[in-house]
């Protein structure tokens, strides 16, 4: 007679969560001649093995284009992301494309236990766009993504 032993785990789901966005506003803009960017650190969990996962970007321009609008003229900006906190610089984003293989230091959803922000989102406003805007009020939506990897 054998020992038959069955195990059961019940299956964790793929988590991921992005969370502590925020509006980001340029104000008046004075200075045609410079890049102009403003950045945030954010929270990107994942629960997967070695947390990783991807995020997609989308703006609300045409086909998803990184784009502001004042209703009669349009402003691109550029969108780059960066898997650490508190970073100024990070890998461009295309519209509606994942990056992927991207890694969170986050160890509980919206990073609630102390140091554990992981991403940077920056948006840029470039001078060579800047210097040929219309004059106006400028808005948009970008949407973002995340996903387990």
């Amino acid at each position: 007679m054998g020992l038959l032993a069955c195990g059961s785990a019940a299956a964790q789901a793929q988590q991921v969560q992005i969370s502590n966005l925020s509006d980001v506003g340029f104000g008046a803009i004075s200075n045609l001649q410079a890049d102009i960017s403003q950045s945030q650190t954010v929270c990107a969990f994942s629960n997967i093995l070695s947390a990783r996962y991807s995020i997609t970007a989308t703006g609300s321009g045409t086909g998803g284009a990184f784009t502001l609008t004042n209703g009669a003229a349009n402003l691109a900006y550029d969108v780059q992301w960066n898997a650490l906190a508190n970073q100024t610089s990070g890998t461009a984003l295309s519209p509606g494309t994942a990056l992927t293989g991207q890694v969170s230091g986050a160890v509980t959803f919206g990073c609630t236990l102390g140091l554990t922000s992981s991403g940077s989102l920056m948006i840029i406003l470039r001078a060579a766009t800047l210097s040929s805007a219309a004059a106006g009020n400028f808005s948009g939506t970008l949407s973002l993504m995340i996903a387990p990897n």
